[in-house]
C-alpha cells in the first residue's frame, strides 16, 4: 500500500481526485486519432459516391420518372384537340375511322386522305409527301351528361370504337407501390454505410452490410514509431514482454527448442499507468503490425453483431501474422458470465464466447498476440483467465520516484526548461501520479509559459501547475476577514501537528488561498514511499488531520464544518486499521468484511455477515476510542504550543501562502 502524494488539509475537502488517461510521450502515435492503415498494393475503399447503392437508387429514380412520361407521352405525330360538337360533326360526316373511350377523353384518328392543316379549322384534304405538316389525329373531352346518340352514330357511319382502362398499367402501379419503400431501404442503407465510414474514421471495406466488419485500427510496421524506450517507469513490465517482442521479431529461435508463443497477455494497472502506450511499444519494437480496438466497440444492439467483429478481426489478424492485437478495457465484454445482480448479456456473452474460441484456435505457427488491458481485474471471466487464453498477466503500478523522473524526461524533451528546473525535486512532490498526470503536469506548465510568455518553463510554474491539478484553480471570489481567520487557525493547527508528531510526513507548504471547492490546504511530501504503514505513523497521520479541528476547539472554543473531510477520512483510516489490519487490541488479529465486493458480478448477493452484532459494536466503540484518544493527544500538544499556533497563523493571514522553510523559522525561533 502506498502513501499519498500529499495531504492537503482544508476545511470542507480533504482530497481531491485527479483524473488519469493513458501515458503517451510526445511524437507517438494514437490509435484514437491515427488513421486505419491499409496493406500496400489493396484497392483503395470506395468512395460514398460511387457506391453500387449510390448507382441503384438513380436507375430507380430514372425508372419512376419514366414511368410518369410514358402515361403522357403517345406515339408521335401530334394531336388536335376538339370540341365534344366538333368531333360529333366530324363523325357525321363520316371523317373519322377509329375512336379510343378512356373514362371522359376520347382520341381519334381521321380516315386517310383528311387531315388537319396547322392554319386550318376544318379536315382538308392530305397533302402529297413533302408538304406543310397535317395532323390526322384528335381528342377531345366527352361531357359529364351521358350522350345516348354517340354510341349509334358511330356504328352508323363504321367507326371502330376502342376502349382501355382508365387505371394505369400493372408494371406502373407496381413500379409506383414498390418504388418508395425501395426508396426509404436504400436511404437506409446509404446513411447506414455513410454513418459506418465515419466511425471507421473513413477506411473499410464498404457497402450496407459493413457493420459486421472489425472496427480495429490498424497501423502498418512503418507507421508505429513507439518503441520500448519511449517508455518510462514500467521497467518490470519491459521486461516482462521481452520473450514476446523476441518470439515475434524472430520465432525461429523459440520453435527451435520447442517453445510456444503466448497466445494472450493481460495488462493490469490504474488508469494513466501506460498499458495503452506499452501494447504500442511491443508492436513498434517487434517491427509487426498493430491491431487496436476497444472491448466497447464489439457490443451493439443486435445480438451477434460483435462476435461477427471479432471472427472478423481475427481472421485479419492472421493473415497479417506475425502481429499484435491490442483489446483496450477488456472488462466490457469480459466480465464474469451469468452472475450479479443485473443479471446477464446476450450481446456481450456472445462476444465473449467467440474471442474464447478465436483464441483456442490459434495454432502454434499463427504468430498472433493478444494484448489486452484492463484496470479491473477482478472482473474477468476465469474462462478468460485460464492458461492457453491469457497465458500472462503484467501488473503496472503507479510509478515510483525514479521512475516519475524519467517519465517526466520523456514529456519534456520537447519543452524548453529553465536552468534552475529540478525535474527530481518535482518527482519528489508528486507522489501518486500517474505517467498520465505526469505528462499533464508538464502540458499545465508550459500552457503557463506559453501565457506569460516567458519563453522557458521555471520550477515555479511546475509548482502552480501541480497546485492547479491537486487543489484545482484559484477562486476569483476570496474569504471575508472572520472566515479567512478561521481558515488558517485551521490549517496552522494541521501545519502545527505535523511539526510536533514524531512519524508525520514533512510539511510542504500551507496555504489560505481557496482552490477549487477547498478554502486552504495544507500539503506533506513524504521523504519516502511508503508501502508498509506502521502503527504509529497512522495514529499521528491522524492526529494531524484531526489538528485543524483541535485548533478550532483551543482558539475559538467552538467548531466548524470545515473539519467534515478531516473526520470523514480519519474515521475510514481508523476503521481501516481495527478492521482489516488488526491494530486494535480489543478486537484483536481478524480481518471483517466491510462488504465492499461487487454485488454485480454476485460475490456478495446472498452472502450473510461473517461477524455478529456484538462484534460490530465492539468495533464502532473501538474507533471512537481510538479517535478519541488521538484527539485528546492533539489537544495536549496544541494548548501546549498555542504561541507556535498563534505565530504561524497570524503569519499566514499576512502572507496567505507559507512555504515548509518559512515555517521551520517561525517554530524554531523558541
Amino acid at each position: 500500500m502506498t502513501a499519498p502524494a500529499s495531504r492537503a488539509h482544508h476545511p470542507g475537502h480533504h482530497h481531491q481526485q485527479r483524473r488519469d488517461d493513458g501515458e503517451r510521450p510526445k511524437g507517438a502515435s494514437s490509435e484514437d486519432d491515427s488513421p486505419r492503415r491499409e496493406p500496400a498494393g489493396s484497392p483503395p475503399p470506395p468512395s460514398p459516391g460511387t457506391t453500387p447503392w449510390h448507382y441503384i437508387l438513380t436507375a430507380l429514380m430514372f425508372l419512376f420518372i419514366l414511368s410518369l412520361f410514358f402515361q403522357q407521352v403517345e406515339e408521335p405525330g401530334g394531336m388536335r384537340e376538339l370540341t365534344y360538337s366538333e368531333f360529333k360533326e366530324n363523325v357525321s360526316q363520316g371523317r373519322v375511322d377509329r375512336v379510343t373511350f378512356s373514362g371522359n377523353t376520347i382520341r381519334g384518328r381521321l380516315k386517310p386522305g383528311t387531315a388537319y392543316a396547322a392554319d386550318q379549322q376544318e379536315p382538308v384534304a392530305e397533302p402529297a409527301e413533302g408538304e406543310s405538316a397535317m395532323v390526322r389525329r384528335f381528342v377531345t373531352t366527352r361531357p359529364e351528361v351521358e350522350d345516348p346518340e354517340l354510341l349509334g352514330l358511330l356504328e352508323e357511319q363504321g367507326v371502330t370504337v376502342e376502349a382501355e382502362s382508365t387505371g394505369a398499367s400493372w408494371w406502373a402501379r407496381a413500379l409506383v407501390s414498390v418504388l418508395p419503400w425501395v426508396l426509404v431501404l436504400g436511404l437506409f442503407f446509404y446513411l447506414s454505410y455513410r454513418m459506418q465510414k465515419k466511425m471507421m474514421g473513413g477506411a473499410g471495406d464498404g457497402g450496407p452490410f459493413s457493420f459486421t466488419k472489425s472496427k480495429a485500427k490498424r497501423y502498418r510496421e512503418s507507421n508505429i514509431p513507439t518503441t520500448l524506450e519511449d517508455v518510462a517507469g514500467v521497467e518490470n513490465a519491459k521486461r516482462d514482454l521481452q520473450e514476446i517482442i523476441g518470439n515475434l521479431a524472430h520465432p525461429e529461435r523459440f520453435e527451435a527448442v520447442g517453445a510456444k508463443i503466448p497466445k494472450g497477455v493481460l495488462l493490469v494497472g490504474p488508469p494513466g499507468t501506460g498499458k495503452t502506450l506499452l501494447a504500442r511499444a511491443v508492436a513498434g519494437e517487434a517491427d509487426v503490425p498493430f491491431y487496436s480496438i476497444s472491448g466497447s466497440e464489439f457490443v451493439e444492439m443486435f445480438v451477434g453483431i460483435g462476435a461477427a467483429r471479432v471472427r472478423d478481426m481475427f481472421e485479419e489478424a492472421k493473415k497479417d501474422a506475425p502481429c499484435v492485437i491490442f483489446i483496450d478495457e477488456i472488462d466490457a465484454v469480459g466480465r464474469s458470465r451469468g452472475t450479479g445482480l443485473g443479471g446477464g448479456h446476450d450481446e456481450r456473452e456472445q462476444t465473449l464466447n467467440q474471442i474464447l474460441s478465436e483464441m483456442d484456435g490459434f495454432s502454434g505457427r499463427e504468430n498472433v498476440v493478444v494484448l489486452a488491458a484492463t484496470n479491473r481485474p477482478d472482473v474477468l471471466d476465469q474462462a478468460l483467465l485460464r492458461p492457453g487464453r491469457f497465458d500472462r498477466k503484467v501488473y503496472l503500478e503507479l510509478p515510483h520516484r525514479e521512475a516519475r523522473e524519467a517519465i517526466l524526461r520523456v514529456h519534456a524533451r520537447d519543452v524548453p526548461l529553465a536552468d534552475e528546473v529540478d525535474l527530481a525535486r518535482v518527482a519528489q512532490r508528486t507522489v501518486g501520479f500517474s505517467g498520465a498526470d505526469l505528462e499533464n503536469l508538464v502540458n499545465e506548465a508550459a500552457m503557463l509559459a506559453g501565457r506569460e510568455e516567458t519563453g522557458e518553463v521555471t520550477m515555479d510554474m511546475f509548482t502552480r501547475a501541480r497546485d492547479k491539478l491537486v487543489l484545482g484553480a484559484e477562486r476569483e471570489r476570496g474569504l471575508d476577514d472572520a472566515e479567512r481567520r478561521v481558515v488558517a487557525y485551521h490549517e496552522s493547527g494541521h501545519a502545527l501537528m505535523a511539526w510536533l508528531l514524531p512519524e508525520a510526513d514533512p510539511l510542504d507548504k500551507l496555504t489560505i488561498i481557496p482552490r477549487g471547492r477547498a478554502l486552504g490546504a495544507t500539503e506533506q511530501v513524504p521523504e519516502e514511499e511508503r508501502h508498509n504503514l506502521k502503527r504509529e505513523y497512522l495514529l499521528d497521520r491522524v492526529g494531524v488531520m484531526l489538528g485543524g479541528r483541535v485548533a478550532e476547539q483551543v482558539i475559538f472554543d467552538d467548531v466548524t464544518s470545515g473539519a467534515e473531510s478531516d473526520l470523514d477520512q480519519a474515521t475510514q483510516l481508523v476503521r481501516r486499521m481495527v478492521c482489516r489490519w488488526g491494530m486494535s487490541d480489543a478486537v484483536g488479529p481478524v480481518a471483517l468484511k466491510q462488504g465492499d465486493e461487487h454485488v454485480f458480478l454476485g460475490q456478495e448477493l446472498g452472502e450473510g455477515k461473517e461477524f455478529s452484532e456484538a462484534t460490530a459494536k465492539l468495533v464502532d466503540d473501538e474507533v471512537r476510542r481510538i479517535m478519541e484518544e488521538v484527539e485528546g493527544k492533539a489537544r495536549k500538544l496544541m494548548e501546549e504550543h498555542q504561541d507556535d499556533l498563534e505565530r504561524l497563523a497570524e503569519t499566514l493571514l499576512e502572507e496567505e501562502t507559507v512555504s515548509a522553510e518559512r515555517v521551520r523559522e517561525l517554530l524554531e525561533e523558541d
